[in-house]
């Protein structure tokens, strides 16, 4: 190689590592902005939603999900795939510490009534409190807020009936609370009804 050649070379390359370095900067800061979405979110985010909050194309935000995914590796979190959409989650390994935790931070505070209430719309949901109410045969009000408020459970819509009531399902905190990935691993009803998922808790 000639001396211009080698003169070239040497400029040539902090150029290209600039462009790649700008590209990994890029990512990086798309990536953050990803990460904080599914930190707020507490639920399920679809790619789409998340390039519209960040005015980022889908293509490099699918690019910055699988980033943040390679980066949590050797981590207690993972960013998984659910309905559609992506959100954060603990590691299949630490299922039995993170349930053990939960419940003993709320255990003392959830009476047999409010996990009779929270079983009810586990199995049935989306449920209104009426249909709580008759399964249970006594009101439910007091259970169902301190459920909201122990972000067990979360209002998903309303039922287009008289009155519009207010359909119940369960969060994420929910399955972490019990120890199960999805709602699939929820324990058969069995003979006992409710008293099955109750006796998950034990």
């Amino acid at each position: 190689m000639s001396a211009w050649q080698d003169e070239q070379a040497a400029v040539a390359t902090p150029e290209v590592e600039g462009e790649e370095g700008g590209a990994l900067r890029a990512l990086s800061e798309l990536a953050g902005g990803v990460e904080s979405i599914l930190f707020v979110a507490g639920g399920p985010v679809s790619v789409d939603n998340i390039a519209e909050a960040l005015g980022a194309d889908r293509a490099a935000v699918v690019q910055a999900i699988h980033y943040l995914q390679r980066r949590s590796h050797g981590t207690g979190l993972l960013i998984q795939a659910v309905a559609g959409g992506y959100q954060f989650g603990t590691r299949p390994e630490h299922a039995e510490a993170v349930r053990r935790f939960l419940q003993s931070q709320h255990s003392e505070s959830l009476t047999r009534g409010a996990l009779e209430t929270l079983a009810i719309i586990a199995y049935r949901q989306p449920a209104t409190r009426g249909d709580i109410e008759q399964i249970r045969g006594v009101r439910s009000d007091w259970h169902i807020e301190r459920l909201l408020e122990r972000q067990l459970i979360r209002e998903v819509g309303r039922r287009p009936t008289v009155g519009r009531p207010a359909l119940f399902g369960t969060t994420e905190l929910f399955l972490r609370y019990f120890g199960l990935n999805d709602l699939s691993e929820l324990p058969p009803m069995g003979p006992r009804g409710v008293q099955t998922l109750l006796d998950a808790v034990r």
